[in-house]
């Protein structure tokens, strides 16, 4: 699942549902802006922290438990020589800015650059299909403007890598929710606005990868659009409407909105080509490699 989840909402130690779904971490070494909506969260670091001791909502739930969070790993297998090995100049090498720093560098492997896309991009021009390259003209076009938050190559709102002068860090409001048609979004998704606390910043989340997409369904921060076919109407209509219930709107006239979610139409043709580009984003070689399974059935935690 790209290191995503099947679910739209994730759930956390406790069994408490939480507001959005877990990202994929597909290239995440090269993300600057680690949530869905906090611009300041920007190192691997200091995210591990938020899911082992947060407590709005709880993840992992090991609030009051930081002592126990060191004596269950130290006891276990063979981690206590593996972090002397991985952290030799340390005295005391099982602490948890270590194991945030060793969660934060097996993250930073997880690189994905062998999809259908990428080898047409290195030459292989059978790589992808006909279908799938005419649909990646109509991503890259000024008519549906798909390009404009998923920036090619990496396909998201927030990079940095070697050549940028600086981190590439953008939130859009797509046009989900617009409650009552007062700009609202639902209680704990609020976005940016969340974090920085201007009202031009309510319901702007950061565009995720469209690397491995299609096994990380459903869509959206909330997980609220279930399939590719459902996204794409979303925006062809420029904007979401909801007729009824608590979440009551028109997206499309959320105040808020993108200036790239204009709305579009396309034939059933078109609509088929758009996800044949999407699926040709999917890298096999990155969701069946081997070194990324369980470790412990490999045998690499046993005595």
């Amino acid at each position: 699942m790209a290191f995503a989840d099947v679910l739209g909402r994730a759930v956390g130690s406790t069994r408490e549902v939480h507001p959005r779904g877990s990202m994929s971490l597909t290239n995440v070494a090269y993300v600057p802006a680690l949530t869905w909506a906090n611009p300041t969260l920007d190192r691997l670091e200091d995210q591990a922290l938020v899911p082992m001791f947060g407590q709005n909502p709880v993840e992992l739930g090991l609030a009051g438990l930081e002592n126990e969070l060191i004596v269950r790993p130290g006891a276990v297998g063979r981690y206590p020589e593996l972090f002397r090995a991985a952290f030799p100049e340390a005295s005391e090498p099982l602490t948890i800015a270590n194991i945030a720093r060793a969660l934060a560098a097996f993250q930073r492997t997880l690189v994905s650059f062998d999809a259908p896309y990428h080898r047409a991009l290195r030459g292989e021009s059978a790589a992808m299909s006909a279908s799938a390259l005419r649909g990646e003209a109509l991503f890259s076009s000024e008519r549906f403007q798909c390009f404009r938050c998923h920036v090619p190559p990496f396909f998201t709102s927030a990079v940095d890598h070697e050549g940028l002068a600086a981190p590439d860090v953008r939130f859009f409001n797509n046009g989900l929710y617009n409650i009552d048609g007062t700009g609202g979004y639902p209680p704990s998704n609020e976005g940016v606005s969340a974090h920085i606390g201007r009202a031009s910043d309510l319901g702007l989340f950061r565009a995720p990868t469209l690397r491995n997409l299609v096994v990380t369904a459903p869509y959206m921060h909330d997980g609220s659009l279930e399939t590719l076919e459902h996204v794409l109407d979303h925006y062809a209509a420029g904007g979401r409407t909801i007729e009824s219930g608590p979440f009551r709107g028109i997206g499309r006239q959320h105040p808020n909105k993108s200036r790239f979610v204009n709305g579009f139409e396309a034939t059933p043709a078109k609509r088929d080509d758009l996800i044949a580009f999407l699926e040709a984003l999917t890298d096999s070689t990155f969701l069946t490699d081997p070194g990324f399974a369980d470790p412990w059935l490999r045998g690499v935690g046993q005595e």
